[in-house]
């Protein structure tokens, strides 16, 4: 109080003796000074004075003075001094804890709303994500008197607000790495708080947690645990090591990078070192030693991923952390909670994992004589005087050995058995006086309820999925007393629920039958034929208890009722499904008998124990029900159940059993197998149509390819005929024979009809045309050339035999062309009698295969496919019409070259009316030449007509075929064809007949 009047005089003057300022004045002066004042010196002492004032009137200066401080720290940052009292002025009115000066006086606020002020002012200060920066921005400043001071201002934030703080810190550029820079600090004060803000940062926020990690914060980790001495070092340590837990716990992305930044191995000198030291056990190191195997443990726990946990549990072993774990278990010395963390640290690093579930059953324990660690351990587990967490611990561990480890199940199982029995192959007992199945059975003939629980439930482990082993252990024989045969070890468990023990006995053998009896029907028949058991069970279901535990007992017993009815083979004649199922209906009731059953779940010890693998038992009372027992109880409670009260099941009297179930499951099987092998049908059938698709498209190809010959066929017989009747007309007005006219005019009408049935001969006569026009032009260029009588006889000479000897090569030609023609045919009209024949063979294929029953997806394929084949017909359809219009077109290029033909007609008059110059020897000759050259023609017309007459027939047997695929190919389409044909070659050939009387 001298120090904040000393100073309050300083700043504001000695007030009058009358006057006694008000603490809010005061406030409210300094306040102002810090606004108005203009030298750097005021306002540095009346911060000065608002930091003193700031513990006893928080409220006050937070309320009022909060804006003016921030101005401070934006406008002065330059001065140290004046920011390092702004900071804590701030520090101390967000601090969430209370001061002593607060309690003193209570005018201003109460004391239940003093711890809510620091979490109010943080609200406020946070509103604006400047201030955040503006701290952040000062962590550059390496003065110890602003760093520290932000350090611990940005600790409070987050301590009040942490979310809030959190996303701010977040979007802020280079705001964790500026955190993360502190670390490095050489002064210890600043690295170790600032341990822990990055604490309060990374708590429940991933991203954060991300971003910290990948910013080598496992090396600042490692590092900073090194210097202090690893276990041995102080508070720091503890601090290193809970950030590190922050980063791993339930994050799987920190965890990868841990396993793969070779951090694990790192974790080994935790626990060599310790061990090393001859110093006793300090509560500091108790606590290191505590965090350091729970960073272990949150690499391997259960909940993690299963691939991360996997890998992880390799690394362990290679790099020995494993071996000095398990060496700090048999060490003697070591406190009983740091020995119960490390038996659940090791539980977890060999669950599940064959390679160190071999090394943990191979590992022995440093006695006289040694025993397996195994051994050791369910030696505590059985002792009543050990703590009971020490106990639970080693249960978890031998739960954790035996997990999905056929062989470590059948090793305890073979210690059970009599030493005359035969060994199992590639399992070995264990090699002791003391073993571990003598170890089980003592504990589960105690006096000791707890040691019944406990070794119950770990023998249930060992039967755990693991038919043959349970079928194994119904050969055990224990002798109750001296000279008393032996007894089944089935057969002593029923004895000791009959003997009214204890509930909690009770329940650990109810659930180690119900493991035992799960899957396993010789173990059903076994409990059947021992007289007692099924009225022992049938009485516990139909009393009426209210106590919690006394109905979990009789859930259970219902639960193995279910069961012997479930997997019951009928070889028990006195109580098969059927009787066992009207049994529960007349004793117990279908309805009593569901109630007692799903009561098992509604009890709050069946939902703790089924979420994890781990006891979470603090006292003997808690324990109830087994983690995989809760697994099994799950999965078969519906079909027990269902087993003996099908009605309640189904809502009527129909009943399923096994050997139903079991039908059904074959109907299935064969309804897969089934639908497979029409799958593959439809599979064959769709290859099928792909390649009758493929064998369509090149049919019709080679329908193209006969209409193109048939074509030159016809165009040939135009030729001839057009040649022949031009050789007529010159004879004939040589000769000026008017009844050859009339024969040739006869000849003409029937190559007219002849021609009027091809369609399609267009081609090749404009390739014939051509050559004519040759022919012609040498003619007209060698009358040109002649300059003497003599000399253009020898060159009518030379030309005519010239153009009789390029006739009958042409003509030659053209019966060569027919034959290959003809030949082409042939093997067309094969080949469309093997595709005619093999389109058959598919329709009826796929009407066969519409009998088999499809699924509704095929049929809809089937259906596509039929749709799809059918517009590929319209398509040929269509592109029938375009030929038709192609073929019209042609008639009209066909009266074009007739025309030009009728010019070249009088063109040949000219240069014949030319050549009458030519002596009368010459032309006679001529004549006979061209008289010879008909007779040709004649006959290679004659051959043509009967090889046209074939391919007619040929052509009007293909149109029927071509009708039978679906083509629109009609006699009336080809008579008009045939009409128009006609009448273009009739008016060419009256033309012809008009240029003959010209020539004469």
């Amino acid at each position: 109080m001298e120090l904040f009047r000393s100073v309050t005089q300083t700043v504001l003057g000695t007030p009058q003796p009358d006057q006694q300022p008000s603490g809010a004045d005061t406030v409210e002066r300094l306040i102002d000074r810090v606004q108005s004042s203009t030298l750097l010196e005021d306002r540095r002492d009346g911060c000065r004075a608002l930091k003193a004032m700031s513990r006893k009137y928080r409220v006050l200066v937070g309320a009022h003075g909060m804006d003016t401080l921030l101005q401070v720290l934006e406008a002065d940052r330059s001065d140290h001094e004046i920011v390092n009292y702004a900071l804590e002025t701030l520090v101390n009115v967000t601090a969430p804890e209370i001061f002593p000066e607060e309690c003193e006086d209570g005018d201003y606020v109460p004391d239940s709303q003093v711890s809510e002020l620091g979490g109010q002012f943080t609200e406020i200060f946070t509103k604006r994500q400047e201030n955040i920066s503006l701290l952040i921005n000062l962590l550059d400043e390496f003065d110890f008197k602003v760093r520290y001071p932000t350090i611990k201002l940005m600790t409070n934030l987050l301590k009040n607000r942490p979310k809030e703080l959190q996303q701010v810190i977040l979007v802020i550029p280079s705001g964790v790495s500026k955190l993360m820079d502190q670390l490095s600090d050489s002064r210890e004060v600043i690295r170790n708080d600032t341990l822990l803000l990055l604490t309060q940062l990374t708590k429940s926020n991933t991203n954060l947690q991300k971003i910290v990690a990948f910013e080598n914060a496992y090396d600042h980790m490692f590092e900073i645990i090194r210097e202090e001495g690893f276990a041995d070092g102080g508070v720091v340590v503890e601090d290193c090591l809970i950030l590190m837990l922050n980063l791993l716990r339930n994050n799987p992305s920190n965890q990868t990078f841990f396993k793969e930044g070779s951090y694990i191995q790192r974790l080994t000198s935790f626990f060599t070192h310790p061990l090393d030291s001859k110093e006793g056990w300090s509560a500091q190191k108790v606590t290191n030693i505590h965090y350091m195997l729970q960073l272990v443990q949150t690499l391997v726990a259960p909940q993690n991923s299963a691939q991360v946990v996997t890998s992880c549990q390799k690394v362990m072993n290679n790099c020995g952390l494993l071996q000095a774990l398990t060496s700090l278990l048999m060490a003697s010395g070591v406190p009983v909670d740091i020995l119960t963390d490390t038996i659940v640290t090791v539980s977890d690093m060999i669950r599940g994992c064959h390679p160190n579930q071999e090394f943990f059953a191979n590992m022995m324990a440093p006695s006289t004589p040694p025993r397996p660690a195994i051994v050791v351990l369910l030696m505590s587990m059985v002792n009543e005087k050990q703590p009971f967490v020490l106990r639970c611990a080693v249960l978890y561990c031998f739960q954790c050995f035996l997990y999905r480890n056929q062989n470590g199940q059948s090793q305890i199982i073979q210690t059970l058995l009599p030493q005359t029995a035969d060994v199992v192959p590639g399992t070995k007992p264990f090699p002791n006086s003391v073993t571990a199945g003598q170890l089980l059975c003592s504990g589960l003939f105690s006096p000791d309820p707890v040691s019944n629980w406990f070794a119950a439930v770990a023998l249930s482990h060992s039967l755990v999925e693991n038919v043959t082993q349970k079928e194994h252990m119904l050969r055990v024989q224990l002798a109750t007393s001296v000279g008393s045969p032996p007894v089944s070890l089935m057969q002593q468990c029923t004895s000791i629920l009959q003997a009214g023990t204890k509930i909690l006995t009770r329940l650990g053998i109810l659930m180690l039958l119900s493991t035992w009896l799960a899957h396993c029907p010789l173990a059903v028949q076994t409990l059947l034929n021992i007289p007692t058991a099924v009225p022992y069970l049938t009485a516990q279901v139909s009393a009426n208890e209210h106590d919690e535990l006394e109905r979990v007992s009789q859930g259970l017993c219902a639960f193995i009722l279910g069961l012997c009815a479930q997997f019951n083979d009928g070889s028990c004649a006195n109580f098969s499904q059927e009787s066992l199922r009207q049994l529960v209906s007349d004793r117990i009731g279908a309805e009593n008998f569901g109630d007692k059953l799903s009561g098992i779940s509604r009890i709050e010890a069946y939902s703790k124990a089924a979420k994890s693998p781990q006891l979470s038992a603090k006292q003997p009372s808690d324990l109830v029900f087994d983690h995989e027992f809760c697994r099994l109880f799950k999965t078969l409670e519906s079909s027990s159940l269902r087993a003996v009260t099908p009605q309640l099941m189904n809502g009527t009297s129909s009943e399923v059993s096994p050997a139903e179930v079991i039908k059904y499951k074959d109907i299935i099987r064969d309804q897969d197998l089934e639908i497979c092998q029409l799958k593959e049908t439809v599979n064959q059938i769709q290859s099928q149509l792909n390649e009758h698709t493929t064998d369509k498209e090149r049919l019709k190809a080679q329908i193209q390819q006969l209409h193109d010959e048939n074509t030159v066929l016809k165009a040939q017989q135009d030729i001839s005929a057009v040649g022949t009747d031009a050789v007529t007309s010159t004879t004939s007005e040589s000769t000026g024979n008017s009844t050859e006219n009339q024969q040739l005019t006869q000849q003409l009408n029937q190559l007219q009809q002849q021609l009027a049935e091809m369609t399609h001969a267009r081609d090749y006569y404009y390739y014939e045309m051509a050559k004519k026009d040759a022919e012609l032009s040498a003619l007209q260029q060698s009358n040109q050339l002649s300059d003497h009588q003599q000399s253009q006889q020898q060159e009518v000479q030379q030309t005519t035999p010239q153009n009789v000897e390029a006739t009958n090569n042409n003509s030659e030609t053209g019966t060569n062309e027919v034959q290959n023609l003809c030949k082409q045919l042939e093997d067309l009209q094969l080949v469309l009698y093997n595709k005619d024949w093999e389109i058959q063979q598919l329709k009826e294929n796929m009407k066969n295969n519409s009998n088999y029953p499809q699924e509704n997806s095929s049929a809809e394929e089937t259906g596509s496919k039929v749709l799809s084949l059918e517009k590929e017909l319209d398509q040929l359809k269509e592109l029938n019409s375009k030929l038709r219009d192609e073929n019209i077109s042609i008639d009209g290029q066909l009266q074009d070259s007739l025309s030009q033909n009728k010019e070249l007609q009088k063109q040949l008059s000219a240069v014949t009316s030319s050549e009458s110059t030519v002596s009368a020897s010459s032309d006679a000759k001529r004549c006979r030449d061209l008289e010879d050259e008909l007779e040709n023609l004649k006959k290679e017309q004659e051959d043509l007509l009967v090889l046209v007459t074939d391919q007619d027939s040929k052509m009007s047997d293909y149109r029927h075929r071509l009708r039978r695929y679906g083509e629109d190919v009609t006699d009336d389409e080809d008579d008009d064809d045939e009409d128009a044909m006609y009448g273009s070659l009739t008016g060419s050939y009256d033309d012809y007949d008009d240029d003959d009387e010209d020539l004469q």
